[in-house]
Parts: C-alpha cells; sequence; structure tokens
C-alpha cells in the first residue's frame, strides 16, 4: 500500500486480539483524534442490523466525538441484548482511556453474523490498540488491515487541497469484498478531515459523496447487517472553510477518497475476474439511470455471461426490460467496451469473438447504454459472478 497521511490530529492504530483463527492477524482497530471532532454517519437500511450500527446511530451527528473501534471476524448480528451490551462496553473502555464520555466513541463490527462477540479478548487488547495509536503511514496500515474480513488487501485513499493558506487533507479507510449491495453503506468506512466544519455541513458532505460513490457499487446484491460510513471533522487545519469555493474543493476531495475506497471494494470482490463500469446516459431523472444501473450490474446472468467472457447482450437489454423504469427497444443503444452491440433498438454485426477476446484479456469490461429521453446520467460499478465467489461463500462459516 502507497504511504497515505492522516490529517492532523488523527491517530490510528491496528491489533490483533484473537478474534479471527489466525491469532496473529489484526482484528481491532482505533481511529482517534486528538481533539473532539464533528462526527456524521450513514447506516445501513435493512432492518436486520447489528448492534454497533444501533449505538452508533444513537450517537450522530455530534460535535464530541473521539474515536471509531472497529472488531472484524465478528458482526456482532442478531446476538440480542448481550450484542448491545458489547458493543456499549467497546466504546465505554476506548472512552476510559482516551478520558472522554463514552458517547464520543463510535463502533463498528464486521465479519459472521449470529455469533457473541468474544468481549473478553477484545476488552483485554483495547488498551494495547490505544497505546499504539499513532499519526504514521504504518500506523494507519495496521489499522486499514485489522478492518478486513475477506478482503485481499486494505483499502485507504487520500487527498490534500488547498484553500486559503490553508492546506486541507481528507484519508479514509474501508472494508468490503462481498454482502455489498447499494442502499447504503455497502461496507465500513471511515473518513477523517482537519477541515473545521459544523455538523449540518458535515452531513450533506458525506450524504453526496456516498450517492456518488458506494451507492453506485454492487458486488451481489446483498445489503450487509453493518454497513457504516462516517466522517469525522476535527478542524485542527485551521479556521472555518470561508466560502462556496472552498466547500466545494473539499465536496470534492470526500468525494474523490470515497470513489476510490468503493472502486477498490469492487476491484477486490470476492472471486472477481472483471471489473465492469457501467454508464447509463440520457434519462429523464437521475434516479431512472441509478435504476438501470444497478438492474443490470445486479442480473446473475449478466454477471455470469462476463465471467465467461460472452457477450451475450439480450440478458442487458431484458434487464433493461425489467428495471421498472418505462423504456421501449427502440430507446436503447448498447456497446460494449465500445463496441457497438445494439442500436435504437435493433442489432447490429459486430465480430463476437473479437469482443469476447477483449473481455477475456482484460480485467476492466465497460457497459455503456445511450438513451434518448433526456440529460440525466448514472455510472456504476460491478463484479462478473465467478465460481470462486460461490465457493468462497458457501464454505464461510463451515
Amino acid at each position: 500500500m502507497a504511504e497515505v497521511k492522516l490529517p492532523r490530529g488523527f491517530q490510528a492504530a491496528g491489533v490483533a486480539c484473537g478474534i479471527k483463527a489466525d491469532p496473529l492477524c489484526r482484528d481491532l482497530a482505533i481511529f482517534a483524534s486528538q481533539v473532539p471532532a464533528v462526527a456524521c454517519a450513514v447506516f445501513t437500511q435493512n432492518h436486520v442490523c447489528g448492534a454497533p450500527v444501533q449505538i452508533s446511530r444513537a450517537r450522530v451527528p455530534a460535535d464530541d466525538c473521539r474515536a471509531v473501534i472497529i472488531n472484524s471476524g465478528n458482526a456482532n448480528a442478531c446476538t440480542g441484548r448481550i450484542g448491545l451490551d458489547h458493543a456499549r462496553e467497546m466504546t465505554s473502555e476506548v472512552a476510559r482511556l482516551l478520558h472522554c464520555e463514552p458517547k464520543s466513541v463510535l463502533v463498528c463490527s464486521t465479519g459472521v453474523i449470529g455469533q457473541e462477540l468474544p468481549i473478553e479478548r477484545i476488552r483485554s487488547a483495547i488498551p494495547a490498540c490505544v497505546a499504539e495509536l499513532d499519526p504514521t503511514a504504518s500506523a494507519l496500515e495496521h489499522a486499514a488491515q485489522a478492518m478486513m474480513t475477506t478482503d485481499t488487501v486494505p483499502k485507504v485513499a487520500s487527498r490534500e487541497l488547498q484553500s486559503h493558506g490553508q492546506t486541507l487533507r481528507v484519508t479514509g479507510v474501508a472494508k468490503g469484498a462481498a454482502m455489498i449491495a447499494p442502499n447504503m453503506a455497502t461496507m465500513l468506512a471511515v473518513i477523517m478531515t482537519d477541515a473545521r466544519l459544523d455538523r449540518a455541513t458535515a452531513d450533506s458532505i458525506l450524504r453526496q459523496a456516498v450517492q456518488r460513490s458506494f451507492n453506485c457499487i454492487s458486488v451481489d446484491g446483498h445489503t450487509s447487517t453493518s454497513d457504516s460510513v462516517m466522517l469525522l471533522a476535527n478542524g485542527e487545519a485551521g479556521s472555518a472553510l470561508r466560502d462556496a469555493e472552498a466547500l466545494a474543493g473539499l465536496q470534492q476531495a470526500v468525494d474523490d477518497v470515497a470513489t476510490d475506497l468503493a472502486q477498490a471494494i469492487i476491484r477486490d470482490g470476492e472471486g472477481a475476474e472483471h471489473c465492469i463500469t457501467i454508464d447509463v446516459r440520457g434519462m429523464r431523472e437521475p434516479g431512472d439511470a441509478h435504476r438501470i444501473a444497478k438492474t443490470v450490474a445486479e442480473s446473475p446472468l449478466v454477471k455470469t455471461a462476463i465471467a465467461g467472457a460472452d457477450p451475450n447482450w439480450g440478458r442487458i437489454v431484458s434487464a433493461i426490460g425489467y428495471s421498472g423504469i418505462k423504456v421501449r427497444e427502440e430507446d436503447i443503444t448498447l456497446r460494449i467496451n465500445t463496441t457497438l452491440i445494439y442500436r435504437s433498438g435493433a442489432p447490429v454485426e459486430y465480430d463476437a469473438g473479437l469482443v469476447s477476446e477483449q473481455m477475456r484479456a482484460s480485467r476492466d469490461v465497460h457497459i455503456d447504454l445511450e438513451f434518448q429521453h433526456g440529460a440525466h446520467d448514472a455510472r456504476f460499478w460491478t463484479t462478473d459472478l465467478t465460481a470462486e465467489y460461490v465457493r468462497l461463500n458457501s464454505e464461510y462459516t463451515t
């Protein structure tokens, strides 16, 4: 992982506490601000949600957030009252060591659903994790590693921008490789900035960034119980942003970090051999474009065709038809990797063997859908669906 810096006033750490089978595998992370930070978050819309989601959701937005604690290997979801008690205990122990109130600590868990947390192991490891808090790139990488479940690589992204003589930094960390479906949040992510923001502005910035990034990815159409994206802004870079241009610059930086993390999740999708970009152009409403792109992205038949490097365009066109958006066949023009396949409701001649070879030779596949309904577009990212994905998820707990 390339060296990425934390924003001013932030620290991170990641340690092994024994949740995962490998006792040397990091599975407990803390991200902390040395001063109170504004915090906001967006959570899964799955009505079956983990205890950490319930606890953290009640604590944001906030002006006095000091830390986020995350464990991997166990989702602490569907665990009843004891799960809530364990989530609160994690935050209370961090708060004790950071000399703040428990409500100033947020919590996330990711991993297997329906198993009680090994709370004694976590409690015993929290002091060591707090002791290792550090602003270095290596500490950030350790924390990113500690969030991973079936991820094969840690996911970190950062941007810097200048605003009226201030250097602002936005840095984010995410985990996710499967059980990925847009509807917020699709995974876990913590985004940190040293910009000074009020709660309303931070919330608006985060929601826009999420809509343009994490809500535009899908691996398997399964919305998780634990998904959370958090934004912490501690103001350590200096004075508040002064004008609309400065805020727009920060919004772009947060958008870029969130998009980098979302695309990293797709590229690390379980068993994925192809990363698929779907562009839908020329719709009446932005929601229409997004709905069509999402429907195509989550079609198992489209995904398996691409896994086999098969330009089976009928699967794409038929998915558009059941998307719920009213379109006619003659409205649709389709290209795969720039090759025109289907124009204004009718197939065109093309070299299927050549398109197949292009798909087989490249990890990236581009599906371009053009309509003539309006000016609204959407971009969506997904993966193919392989036998390896089935194997990994058929053996996840046994």
